[in-house]
């Protein structure tokens, strides 16, 4: 019988960036240990998705809160015991302009110690590029780079929430509005809070069905946040015009304010708010889009990055998140 493969050693990490004098700026990490440069990064903890160990673990090792953009090449490596090593990396931003999640939305962090990070620097990106150890590096520096160049880099987020694991429609005798989260949707929405802090999410609309208000409750709580309910997020609203639901996520779209949103809606609803997604995306990104019912998982997240372009906002990228707690359940 063949041996299974070990399972990969994942980790996470950000390309932490900015602007000075008009020059594009990352920071890098001293390791004394192995006595080089690197990006911020470190393994996911038991239960943690790769978002939420990226912010980790740049505030354990810089001491700065950032808030996630777009995604970045990952790199994959063999590690000295023979493991593969996956490494997952965005381009982020240093909180406090209005785009970070609130304090209470945001786990604790412990900071890395001496011996384990001593120091740790801004560089321009052709330093960085010279600086960093690992030539792998460069790879997601490049894309930086190059998103940057294309104006890119200065995005914000769209998540699309499906709502978390309800209880079954045969088994509830209420309304239909009123059908609750089960146990384990109860789990999936608290999960969901540091994951949407990654993202800097400072909006939370929803469908004002019970099993969508309450799966972002958790998070607006934490964040201290009042939900926005649009009626036209329900099912029922959705039947009657699909119309309505697209032009709540055009307006989403081309948000004057800015502002890192949430959206949380139903199964029977997602194949018009994708649809506006796909609109919205060059080909490549509109082919990422789930296109299969049922779309999303209970409690998954679509994360649709958006930003201005000349022909006005657009979807630059997007990924997905399923619930840590659908993972451990």
């Amino acid at each position: 019988m063949k041996a299974s493969s070990p399972v990969p050693v994942q980790a996470a990490g950000a390309l932490v960036w900015r602007v000075r004098a008009g020059h594009l700026q990352v920071a890098l990490v001293h390791r004394p240990r192995y006595r080089d440069w690197s990006w911020p990064k470190g393994k996911l903890d038991p239960g943690e998705i790769a978002p939420v160990a990226a912010v980790r673990e740049v505030e354990e090792e810089t001491g700065m809160a950032v808030v996630l953009g777009v995604p970045l090449p990952g790199l994959e490596y063999r590690l000295s015991d023979g493991r593969q090593k996956l490494v997952h990396y965005w381009a982020a931003r240093v909180g406090g302009r209005g785009d970070d999640a609130p304090l209470g939305a945001r786990p604790s962090v412990r900071h890395a110690a001496r011996t384990e990070i001593d120091a740790w620097e801004w560089f321009d990106v052709e330093d960085a590029a010279r600086r960093v150890t690992r030539g792998a590096d460069r790879r997601p520096l490049d894309a930086l780079v190059e998103a940057h160049a294309r104006g890119r880099l200065r995005t914000r987020a769209l998540v699309v929430a499906r709502h978390g694991q309800a209880r079954k429609r045969s088994l509830w005798g209420g309304e239909e509005a009123d059908r609750p989260l089960t146990g384990l949707g109860l789990r999936q929405a608290s999960a969901a809070v540091p994951v949407l802090a990654a993202f800097g999410v400072g909006r939370v609309v929803t469908s004002r069905w019970e099993r969508c208000s309450a799966t972002v409750a958790p998070y607006a709580a934490a964040a201290g946040l009042e939900p926005q309910v649009a009626d036209g997020l329900t099912e029922a609203r959705h039947d009657e015009s699909p119309a309505r639901v697209g032009a709540i996520v055009h307006d989403l779209i081309d948000d004057p304010t800015d502002t890192d949103t949430v959206v949380c809606t139903h199964r029977p609803v997602l194949p018009t708010v994708l649809g506006v997604l796909a609109e919205h995306s060059r080909r490549q990104v509109a082919d990422a889009l789930p296109h299969d019912n049922p779309f999303l998982a209970p409690a998954e997240l679509l994360v649709a990055h958006t930003g201005p372009t000349p022909r006005g906002a657009r979807v630059l990228a997007v990924e997905r998140h399923t619930s840590s707690a659908t993972a451990a359940d």
